[in-house]
């Protein structure tokens, strides 16, 4: 083999590797009970998927992400992506480079998949209000939840440039609606918080659609968090204590803040190693029992 071929075969080789390892690790702590996946999940599928979107992604200079992100940056984006359940492929997050270091994030479509599996609830309906509509609600008071009484609208009032806000419908699975309801300086505050501030041509070409999406990430966000992890366990299966709940959590948390670590891509082969955080962990989340 040319050392021209060998250079070519060699990240491949290298990042099926990472997948391979990630997977085993995956399996040691499903096997220690350490971390209980959906049944209706396959981190199979989701690593072998996410290799074939990481290796046709490119940096914005057009530079391949494999050869540019660190293999532990790779290995611990994929490891959180399993973590939560969720996949590239169906577009419930993204793999975003910074610099060397590729980094795991959850896209609207994946809390909603989310909310769906843990979180109780049956569908998120989200609705754009703009300048001009009768729009009204109110806050019941003995459960907080915020219901819309009335929204009219005209084809004339819809207006990229008139959006005054939206809503989000949550549907739980019991018969219970709740509203989320966000202005449009609480979306574009949302919006600041990334990169592109609210200025990338999907933001701006697109602006109903992005309001959309902002609103149901906050309407996602309630039920994600306060779940527990009883739709992990066969009906059969005892549920666990509130006590084994927070110890599962713990350990969960300790999954996603660990570190793995590579050698040389000589030493690829060498088992990965976790920099085990359970005491910052337990610091971290003992103010709170939601995550």
């Amino acid at each position: 083999m040319s050392k021209q071929t060998e250079n070519a075969v060699a990240p491949v080789a290298i990042e099926k590797n990472i997948t391979t390892q990630v997977l085993t690790k995956v399996n040691q702590f499903v096997e220690s009970k350490e971390l209980i996946l959906p049944k209706d999940y396959s981190p199979e599928n989701a690593l072998k998927s996410s290799l074939l979107v990481l290796s046709e992604s490119v940096t914005r200079d057009n530079k391949p992400i494999l050869e540019v992100c660190t293999k532990e940056s790779v290995a611990n984006a994929l490891l959180k992506m399993i973590v939560q359940g969720l996949s590239v492929i169906k577009n419930q997050c993204y793999f975003i480079p910074y610099g060397d270091k590729l980094t795991f994030s959850r896209s609207y479509l994946g809390s909603v998949a989310l909310a769906k599996r843990i979180g109780n609830v049956d569908r998120v309906v989200p609705v754009v209000v703009y300048e001009g509509d009768e729009f009204e609600f109110q806050i019941d008071t003995e459960t907080g939840f915020k219901h819309v009484l009335k929204h009219g609208q005209t084809l004339q009032n819809i207006d990229n440039s008139k959006i005054i806000g939206a809503y989000a419908v949550v549907h739980y699975s019991n018969g219970e609606k709740n509203t989320e309801i966000m202005t449009m300086q609480e979306v574009q505050a949302a919006w600041n918080q990334g990169q592109m501030k609210g200025n990338s041509p999907a933001h701006k070409n697109f602006t109903q659609e992005m309001v959309k999406k902002s609103v149901i990430s906050r309407a996602c966000k309630e039920p994600i968090s306060t779940s527990n992890d009883a739709n992990l366990y066969n009906d059969e299966d005892e549920i666990p204590t509130v006590k084994e709940q927070v110890n599962a959590e713990i350990k969960a948390n300790t999954i996603e803040a660990e570190t793995i670590h590579f050698e040389d891509a000589k030493e690829i082969t060498e088992p990965i190693h976790f920099e085990l955080q359970v005491e910052e962990t337990k610091k971290a989340i003992s103010p709170k029992l939601d995550f």
